[in-house]
């Protein structure tokens, strides 16, 4: 019987460890094995450190004559279950870390987490978790959050109370969540240049044939460019309404009439309630004097309380509204001239994504002139109850004929 020349063995594997995957060494160590003979086991795990446990079971695929599917690494059902598998609790508890250091977002789940792979990975320790921080930047990946850069998570942070603020609103809408009421964030999208100007992006055409579209962007007076949208949260659907003249208040909360009209009424038909998340500017701003006093006429028209949660200053790109519905609408239509507003009506009521979401759009032909004056006596007369924290953020208006106490 000769001795196992190990150091020979270890000088082999070591050339070819770089070149190997899992399968590759697996099978490596198996031959080296069955070539010792006796004792080949113990002495080819004392050179390459592999297990023995793994060499007999390599062996024994090896004598089997197995020819395993070039397509895999392991055998179906082989190596370790995930983590998230054997430890269910794992998701939730990365979830409950993430969100109340989440921005942007104030409905969860949220988008952007400032917290570092090492802060979670220690919070999640100390909740009884073994896991590192591969795992953890996987696992928020699964979830789609993503890590903010520094320039952009300092953006509107000069409000010593905008945190305190996201964390308000996320209150509020679960709380609309679990009683079943409609919860909607609202926004006008970027202005679109409507008419045969380019669009970026690019889209399959015949080779040699792009669509030819205008040299300058001049906007054409007569083509409005103001599509105001909304997103119910509970429902994961979008509403767009195509404006043809001014974005103002009474074209933003014509749009939530619509979006009620069309979607919201058939979904929540027992709503007792109407939360509406927006930015703190333009039409729907929370000083836009014209916003409150239309939004009292569609309070009285659905006989509902409807409350308003605004997100604070500097915060308009963290609105849920632009990464739920808008980002999916832009990438739609890209490379595609929005030529009319029959073409834009069509390009977002076409918008579908894997998660489920379905947007429904339609003209608004109403004209809306700018400028309009709301007098005091006007809005005195505006049914409006200011939440306790930050009233000029949070409030509800009620329908006339009954005051909503909060």
């Amino acid at each position: 019987m000769g001795v196992i020349d190990e150091s020979a063995i270890r000088q082999r594997f070591e050339a070819l460890d770089p070149l190997l995957d899992e399968r590759g060494w697996r099978r490596f160590v198996a031959a080296e094995a069955l070539t010792a003979g006796h004792g080949g086991i113990v002495a080819v795990s004392r050179a390459t450190g592999v297990a023995r446990s793994t060499i007999g079971r390599a062996l024994e695929e090896l004598r089997s004559g197995e020819h395993p599917d070039p397509e895999r690494i392991r055998r179906s059902g082989g190596g370790r279950k995930p983590l998230i598998t054997t430890d269910p609790r794992l998701l939730d508890d990365l979830r409950s870390l993430v969100e109340p250091a989440t921005r942007g977002d104030p409905q969860s789940p949220m988008l952007w987490t400032s917290k570092s792979l090492r802060k979670l990975t220690e919070g999640l320790g100390r909740m009884g978790h073994t896991i590192g921080r591969t795992l953890v930047s996987k696992l928020l990946h699964q979830l789609d959050y993503s890590l903010q850069a520094n320039r952009k998570t300092r953006e509107g942070s000069n409000h010593i109370d905008r945190d305190a603020q996201f964390h308000y609103i996320n209150d509020r809408v679960k709380e609309a969540l679990a009683s079943g009421n409609p919860a909607i964030s609202v926004d006008t999208k970027k202005k679109e240049l409507v008419g045969d100007f380019k669009n970026g992006g690019r889209e399959w055409r015949p080779k040699g044939s792009p669509e030819e579209v205008r040299v300058h962007d001049f906007v054409i007076p007569e083509l409005g460019r103001a599509p105001y949208g909304i997103y119910d949260i509970a429902g994961n659907t979008g509403w767009v309404s195509v404006g043809i003249d001014h974005d103002t208040a009474a074209f933003a909360t014509n749009a939530i009439r619509s979006w009620w009209q069309s979607m919201g009424r058939e979904r929540y038909p027992m709503a007792k309630s109407l939360l509406i998340t927006a930015d703190g500017g333009g039409s729907n701003g929370s000083r836009v004097r014209l916003w409150k006093l239309e939004l009292q006429k569609l309070a009285d028209e659905l006989d509902i309380p409807i409350s308003v949660c605004h997100l604070p200053p500097g915060t308009s790109k963290w609105n849920k509204i632009e990464h739920r519905l808008f980002s999916f609408i832009t990438s739609n239509w890209r490379g595609k001239p929005l030529i009319s507003h029959q073409v834009i009506v069509q390009l977002i009521g076409a918008t579908t994504i894997k998660t489920g979401l379905k947007v429904r759009c339609q003209l608004d032909p109403t004209t809306y002139p700018a400028g309009i004056k709301v007098s005091d006596h006007e809005l005195a007369a505006v049914n409006i109850t200011r939440h306790e924290f930050h009233g000029e953020w949070n409030y509800t208006i009620s329908p006339k004929a009954r005051t909503l106490q909060r």
